[in-house]
């Protein structure tokens, strides 16, 4: 909420915690935050945020469809952003989402992306603990480490791919 890099405490979950607990802690104060953002946003700082908006002209686009599909287009702007996720985290506020849309969709839509960086924090662990020779690897684990990194990445390339197309035909 205070533009500070998510990336940054997502890789640290997932250095600390591994993939699911630090999943876990990721999405519970990504959306925490970002629910907090969209009620500043529709409330106190509802005439700052519109100032903000205005740099960017495809907001207007996303507001429109949000007037018409609020839980679609937030899914889609999350897996694909049309703007900064700080930003889009208040820009919501103006919308005329439904908070429960908002938070859901903002949920479901951080998936991909969240799984990744936390995946990348784990592996950097395991990592570390290799070059370290606290643990010693054996093929099949890092062939399944570079399996997973390279499915999970996939995966994620593929959402903003199809989130994209179908911001651009929407």
């Amino acid at each position: 909420m205070v533009a500070f890099p998510g990336t940054v405490l997502s890789l640290a979950a997932g250095f600390l915690f591994g993939v699911w607990k630090g999943y876990l802690c990721v999405a519970a104060g990504s959306v925490a935050g970002a629910s907090a953002a969209f009620w500043i946003g529709r409330t106190v700082g509802r005439d700052w945020v519109r100032r903000k908006v205005e740099s960017y002209p495809r907001f207007s686009a996303v507001d429109r469809a949000v007037a018409q599909n609020g839980f679609k287009m937030v899914l889609l702007t999350r897996l694909s952003p049309v703007f900064p996720f700080n930003l889009q985290n208040f820009a919501y506020g103006i919308t005329g989402v439904r908070f429960r849309d908002y938070v859901l969709a903002s949920w479901i839509g951080m998936i991909p992306g969240t799984v990744m960086i936390v995946y990348v924090g784990s592996a950097m662990k395991s990592l570390a603990e290799v070059l370290t020779g606290t643990v010693q690897a054996g093929p099949g684990q890092n062939i399944l480490f570079v399996v997973g990194l390279l499915a999970t990445v996939a995966v994620t390339v593929f959402a903003t791919r199809v989130a994209k197309k179908a911001l651009n035909e929407g």
